[in-house]
């Protein structure tokens, strides 16, 4: 009986492992904020973004690619009120890119609408 328990315990295992591995080399992941060119990552994980919801600073007539990464397990979006963007609710491993430009100095708010009071950051144009 002990023997039965040890193999059914051995045999869970292997096929965890074995589909763990599978998953990752059919969905590697996606590429990191330092091959994202002229852009910013924004990383949705534990009710913030990028862990201290940095300011994302963007210079005066040249866009900027904004990457939204959703790598938590609830749902998260990502709006601009006055830009007009809103990504709509963004389920795990889900993006969204967009872009922003000006051609004046100011200053945008961002933030998640399903936790406003966690994930709230500016955009600052210069």
């Amino acid at each position: 009986m002990l023997n039965n328990i040890i193999a059914v315990i051995a045999i869970c295992c292997i096929v965890v492992g074995g589909l763990w591995g599978i998953g990752n080399v059919l969905n590697p992941n996606e590429e990191d904020s330092s091959k994202f060119n002229n852009g910013v990552v924004l990383i949705a994980q534990n009710n913030v973004f990028n862990k201290t919801n940095p300011d994302i600073i963007v210079e005066k007539n040249i866009p900027k690619k904004i990457k939204i990464i959703n790598k938590d397990f609830v749902k998260h979006d990502f709006i601009v009120d006055e830009l007009h963007i809103n990504t709509a609710y963004l389920s795990t491993e889900q993006s969204f890119t967009t872009a922003i430009a000006s051609k004046n100095s100011t200053k945008f708010e961002y933030y998640c609408s399903l936790h406003p009071q966690k994930m709230r950051g500016n955009i600052i144009i210069r």
